[in-house]
């Protein structure tokens, strides 16, 4: 029904409106009675429970930061069966993000081009929204992505993420340092190792016992990754995300003139499949078995999840499926896990 619905009506939608409309569903959805009746269909099994981070994540599919910025829709995906929402991306400034158009389908390929530019409401709005959120549902695992305010250099990106850190971390199940996505400018240059260390040197000790984990970006060379994959077990954090968008336009099947009109952005979806198992195998052959990799990108069926299960990774997050599956798509990744 769904993939019918998508090519009859939403697809002729602009590609944020809809996301916004849908995102109106999903709130609605977790609230009560509504949230009972979602979450007795989506529900996923015990068995697929994982330990990870200090906390239990009632399945090891979540939803990757991105889809949720301002922690608006935490419950209804829950209730849609996702074992843990990471909100965000959040800086401590809010803003509005690059002008629109930012968002692009690129259906053949079922992937998606994305210049937001961090569009949020600040720190302190989605500090207030977890607070809340902690009152009403304690039993959800909640990561909070943070970033650099665009209106702040790049030589102060430091003070900037301990601001964000300082607020969101004790209301945090963990806290993921963004460091790699393209549409800040300057961003991905703090992936440098002798950047990058004393950044989450300090952002670490300002989010005292809170997990925190750093998100990476696919298009960095192998051995780029492997250093900063060594660096995070070093500086004692507690896992690695991998990865974010991607800069690269390589092998895709939409017609280069819409893919070039869509212009500048990162891309996501089922064609970071390869580059993100290749990732994935990198960091965990050179991190210790306990530490936490996350794994993203390319992930659309219970298969794909499977296979980054057995490729190393503690826990899968996926979003740009969602478009192309439906708001059922928790379930079935969870019903494919437990089949298998």
């Amino acid at each position: 029904m769904y993939p019918l619905l998508f090519r009859a009506v939403l697809s002729r939608f602009d590609p944020e409106f809809a996301h916004h409309a849908g995102m109106a569903v999903i709130r609605i959805l977790g609230v009560p009675p509504f949230s009972w009746v979602t979450s007795a269909l989506t529900k996923p099994d015990p068995s697929l429970s994982v330990d990870a981070l200090g906390h239990t994540f009632p399945s090891p599919f979540g939803i990757a930061a991105g889809f949720d910025k301002n922690a608006v829709g935490v419950r209804g995906l829950a209730a849609l069966g996702f074992g843990h929402v990471e909100i965000g991306t959040v800086t401590a400034i809010p803003q509005e993000g690059n002008p629109k158009p930012r968002l692009f389908r690129l259906i053949e390929d079922r992937a998606v081009i994305n210049r937001m530019g961090f569009n949020n409401d600040g720190a302190d709005a989605a500090a207030r929204r977890l607070a809340k959120l902690r009152r009403g549902a304690p039993n959800t695992v909640i990561g909070v992505n943070i970033g650099k305010s665009r209106v702040v250099e790049v030589e102060n990106a430091t003070a900037d993420y301990v601001a964000s850190a300082t607020r969101l971390a004790p209301l945090a199940d963990y806290l993921a340092v963004n460091v790699s996505s393209p549409n800040t400018p300057g961003l991905r240059g703090l992936q440098a190792v002798e950047t990058l260390a004393p950044l989450l040197r300090a952002v670490k000790n300002a989010s005292g016992s809170t997990p925190l984990l750093v998100k990476i970006a696919p298009d960095l060379a192998d051995e780029e990754i492997t250093a900063i994959a060594e660096m995070a077990v070093a500086e004692g954090l507690a896992g690695i995300i991998t990865h974010n968008t991607t800069i690269s336009r390589d092998g895709l099947r939409t017609d280069a003139a819409t893919v070039e009109a869509a212009g500048a952005g990162g891309l996501s979806g089922a064609p970071l499949k390869a580059r993100s198992l290749e990732v994935l195998r990198l960091v965990r052959s050179v991190v210790p078995a306990e530490f936490c990799v996350i794994a993203v990108g390319g992930v659309e069926s219970p298969a794909d999840v499977q296979e980054r299960l057995d490729a190393g990774a503690t826990l899968v997050q996926g979003y740009t499926a969602f478009l192309y599956r439906g708001p059922f798509w928790g379930r079935e990744i969870n019903r494919g896990l437990r089949r298998r």
